[in-house]
């Protein structure tokens, strides 16, 4: 396993922070929130994000008074959290997903509205990602990997990893997450970003090495240079499971490798990846309950399966709807990704 070399105090916090699931907080220099009370949103964290809007936005304290004190906003769609039919192909599985995903939309507001901790257990992340499907708020990178999560657990012929990208351009570094996923031989990315090209990948590439050649292409498009890039492992298809998720099995210094040797380092990982298929992982609360009561795998012909989650409530916040328009359409160009011409 490559490590990467820390030379400096602000890197050592980078990575502090990204231990913590807040690897966002200062990205490129730009500070943004987490709410951290849970929703509703409570008064003060509401307060400041309208006044974070206000900094952030162009325009962005005239456009908060606007919103605010507007008495007939737009009803927002509440998406519909995808089902399938028996002959659904995978492919066509994860693109609903996806789809889904970018419904939501991506969270312009700079108050990351669900707080992800990635030391905590799978089983409260999944949680976490049923209330994103009840409450129907936008998010940002890290939500999404765990909503893809929670949205695949019922697909045991994908394998899902999470794979996250430092980038540096003008001196500032850029953290991103996505869900990697991996079936019938084919890898593809789920996700969400600023950027159409830094989150979903279609499963169709051959090796873990294509997968991370898309994203870097990607990231040359905006003059960004690719500095690491960090690779989990599988993470389990039990929503009730207590394991925590391995985040960075694998951290890659791309800037510092050849070609050849970052593909061999990714060869490695692959395999590293295949071998934990085949190693029991410690009983969830759940599944130790079955065995109490006598269901076991062997008395349980059917498997059992997750619920579906709904996604049909409504914001609980009036105001929230303003937050709401907010994300959906306030784009705001960021100078630092400047596409190439």
């Amino acid at each position: 396993m490559l490590r990467a070399t820390v030379g400096s105090v602000s890197q050592e916090r980078d990575e502090e922070q990204e231990d913590e699931g807040e690897e966002e907080l200062r990205d490129g220099g730009v500070p943004f929130y987490v709410n951290r009370g849970g929703l509703p949103v409570d008064e003060e964290t509401w307060e400041r994000m309208w006044r974070h809007v206000a900094r952030i936005h162009p325009n962005g304290e005239g456009l908060g008074k606007e919103i605010r004190a507007a008495t007939d906003l737009p009803k927002i769609p509440i998406p519909s959290v995808p089902t399938y039919q028996p002959t659904t192909t995978i492919p066509q599985r994860l693109e609903a997903i996806q789809k889904y995903i970018r419904e939501l939309q991506y969270n312009h507001t700079g108050t990351q509205f669900f707080e992800i901790k990635k030391s905590r257990p799978l089983t409260a992340l999944m949680d976490i990602a049923k209330e994103m499907t009840r409450e129907a708020l936008p998010i940002k990178c890290l939500e999404a990997v765990i909503l893809g999560i929670y949205l695949t657990n019922n697909m045991p012929g994908v394998e899902r990893f999470p794979l996250s990208f430092q980038s540096q351009f003008s001196g500032n570094h850029f953290h991103h997450i996505v869900l990697g996923v991996h079936s019938g031989g084919r890898f593809g990315a789920l996700g969400i970003s600023r950027r159409e090209d830094l989150m979903f990948k279609p499963l169709e590439l051959r090796t873990l090495m294509d997968l991370v050649q898309e994203f870097e292409g990607a990231y040359r498009g905006y003059w960004h240079t690719l500095r690491k890039v960090r690779i989990g492992q599988y993470v389990s298809h039990d929503p009730h499971s207590v394991e925590q998720i391995e985040w960075k099995h694998s951290i890659l210094d791309v800037d510092k490798l050849t070609k050849e040797e970052l593909r061999k380092e990714l060869e490695r990982h692959t395999r590293d990846m295949r071998l934990k298929i085949g190693k029991p992982a410690p009983p969830s609360p759940h599944q130790r309950q079955e065995e109490q009561h006598g269901l076991t795998p062997q008395s349980t012909k059917q498997p059992r399966t997750q619920d579906q989650p709904r996604g049909e409530t409504s914001l609980r916040r009036e105001e929230s709807f303003g937050a709401k328009t907010v994300c959906r359409h306030e784009w705001i160009p960021d100078p630092s990704l400047k596409k190439k011409s």
